[in-house]
């Protein structure tokens, strides 16, 4: 079994608890500027001080409610300030807080909140309220009597009047002593791609260790008094380990709920690194293409040749020193493309993060060529985020990089990445069988495919549970082909079928966002339909040229054979996706089984 080993680099740990960093921080950097908040009408600075004594007033009105050190605390709301506080008051008086996703169903929102035995929850608005009320029609649920809203028209249940209810409490000055290391701190249920979601027990030594182990390898990109604008949902454990993270390193966080101001809130907060996954940076990157297309054809003679440029650079100062004719266009398509694009990211972006699934090697380029180095990280809601991250000190994209101090990577037999360490989660919440079979003698069985090369960089090559082994025994790795096709303008959501098949088949949805965009190119009305669109010539036609150039890439025994451009887009919505955007695939083919048959029937 090939394996590599990362030694912790602070061991042992400073801290008891996470809300002791914070108690720590307002001591001896009180003036820290932790966050911002961008809200309109209510723009301010909050200092590490200012930030403490707001948490310590919300946990006095906690512990007023009668919540008590152990017991869970849901949290339903999109991306803001207020989410943090309430995390962080919840750390304070030792309580659990437990996040769902703000486009989580009834359905969902009452598994989550019965399974985890919640006895309270807080949520964003009045409509998220009324949906938790409904979830109560599926499963009877503590957390239901118990409601504090963040924006709500009542004063009874508000955020102010649960910080109202502890005002005379003098109590809590310091966070809850009681907490060790090796309690949970948080309950992050899994995305449910293959079944029920199961509740993930991650400790408090998970994200101090993970925070305290990644800042000095990190480097400049989560270094002190840099600025990062997060966006990804909080219930997600990457903006999660970030936003811990983020407090220890006196990083200066800002919050956007609503992504469609995210390019005006880029260019108020001007972030040094941003977070996101590999759909939004290949929506920028399509953006920038079709802004340049609607210009002359000069225009769009110079930013092809400009990305063309930016992915060789990139590539050249892995292998060694840049050829000075290389050097010389890339500092030229510089000053006529690149800075453009990252002023459109704030201007003072240089890093931003990827997780969530693998990134490619030609985005990491290119973006690394534009001047904005993408730190790839890999890791599982059960490894508290990272367990390997690609940091600028390595340089080598398109690999996951080495393990995070203070754990090991190892690749079994059949290709499976095994880990262990200080992220790796306590178990499965209430499921002692399903915790036991993800380990393997202590390590814990990602479920991902991948290497280790000879200086121990770990690359990620595909899910295990998505192989499809046509029936001519070939297995296929469907993100290889997934990937390239999905980062297309056209193409919205692509999964390949073909288990027991004869041959590898796809089924296609369009990009409802940029569709008007490509349809005037192929000489068609811009405002077609999406299901129209679908069933077009010249559509079909301009999607197998996206196919032939995935296909290239791989065998002919793994290549697409055929595929169907369904009527509409794969969505949260709808069920196909989870709400970290990861396609359940059982449900589309479940969904999508009539149009399956029809392609293997032609």
């Amino acid at each position: 079994m090939r394996r590599v080993s990362a030694p912790a680099i602070v061991d042992p740990l400073p801290y008891p608890g996470i809300a002791h960093i914070l108690a720590e921080r307002a001591e001896q950097k009180p003036d820290t500027v932790l966050y911002t908040v961008l809200a309109e009408g209510r723009e301010r600075d909050v200092t590490a001080r200012q930030f403490r004594d707001e948490v310590v007033a919300l946990a006095r009105g906690i512990a007023a409610k009668g919540i008590r050190p152990g017991e869970r605390v849901g949290l339903l709301s999109r991306t803001r300030y207020e989410w943090t506080l309430v995390d962080f008051a919840l750390w304070w008086v030792g309580a659990v807080p437990v996040p769902v996703y703000d486009t989580s169903s009834p359905d969902q929102i009452a598994h989550i909140m019965s399974d985890s035995q919640a006895v309270a929850i807080f949520v964003e608005t009045d409509e998220l309220a009324e949906r938790v009320q409904r979830a109560t029609g599926i499963t009877e649920f503590a957390a239901a009597r118990r409601i504090c809203v963040f924006d709500t028209a009542s004063s009874e249940n508000s955020l102010e009047a649960m910080i109202a209810g502890g005002a005379d409490r003098t109590d809590l000055q310091t966070p809850y002593d009681g907490v060790t290391l090796d309690d949970v701190a948080t309950l992050i249920y899994t995305s449910g791609t293959t079944g029920a979601p199961k509740g993930c027990e991650l400790t408090h030594r998970n994200f101090v260790s993970c925070s305290q182990n990644t800042i000095p390898v990190a480097g400049a990109v989560m270094a002190g008094g840099s600025r990062t604008l997060m966006f990804l949902p909080l219930a997600h454990v990457f903006a999660r380990f970030v936003e811990v993270t983020s407090l220890d390193a006196g990083i200066t966080l800002a919050h956007t709920p609503d992504v469609s101001h995210l390019m005006d809130d880029l260019a108020r907060f001007k972030p040094t690194f941003i977070l996101a996954v590999p759909r939004v940076f290949e929506k920028i990157l399509v953006g920038a293409r079709f802004k340049a297309q609607a210009g002359s054809p000069v225009k769009k003679l110079i930013f092809e040749r400009a990305v063309a440029t930016a992915v060789a650079w990139s590539r050249a100062t892995v292998k060694g020193p840049v050829p000075p004719l290389l050097e010389a266009r890339h500092r030229l398509y510089d000053k006529l493309v690149y800075s453009t694009l990252r002023q459109a990211m704030g201007g003072d972006v240089r890093y931003a993060v990827s997780g969530g699934a693998s990134l490619g090697d030609y985005l990491a380029h290119f973006f690394n060529g534009i001047g904005v180095y993408v730190v790839e990280g890999y890791g599982l809601t059960e490894t508290t985020a990272p367990i390997a991250a690609n940091f600028p000190s390595l340089n080598r994209l398109g690999t996951v990089g080495h393990p995070i101090p203070g754990n090991d990577v190892a690749i079994a037999a059949d290709g499976e990445i095994l880990v262990r360490g200080a992220n790796v989660f306590k178990g499965y919440h209430g499921l002692p069988d399903k915790t036991a079979e993800a380990f393997f003698d202590g390590w814990f069985a990602t479920g991902d495919l991948g290497h280790l090369d000879d200086e121990g960089l770990l690359t990620v090559t595909g899910r295990k549970k998505e192989i499809i082994v046509t029936a001519g025994g070939k297995n296929v790795i469907p993100n290889q082909l997934e990937d390239p096709i999905r980062a297309s303008a056209t193409v919205g959501q692509i999964m390949l079928v073909g288990d027991d098949r004869p041959f590898v088949a796809a089924l296609i949805t369009l990009d409802p966002e940029t569709l008007p965009k490509v349809l005037p190119g192929l000489g068609l009305d811009p405002h077609m339909s999406v299901d129209r669109a679908a069933r077009e010539e010249a559509v079909i036609d301009h999607v197998q040229k996206i196919v032939d150039h995935a296909n290239a890439k791989v065998s002919r025994a793994e290549g697409i054979k055929a595929f169907r451009i369904l009527d509409r887009d794969l969505t949260i919505e709808d069920g196909h996706l989870t709400p970290s955007m990861k396609l359940k695939r059982a449900k589309v083919a479940q969904d999508f089984a009539r149009e399956i048959e029809d392609i293997y029937a032609r």
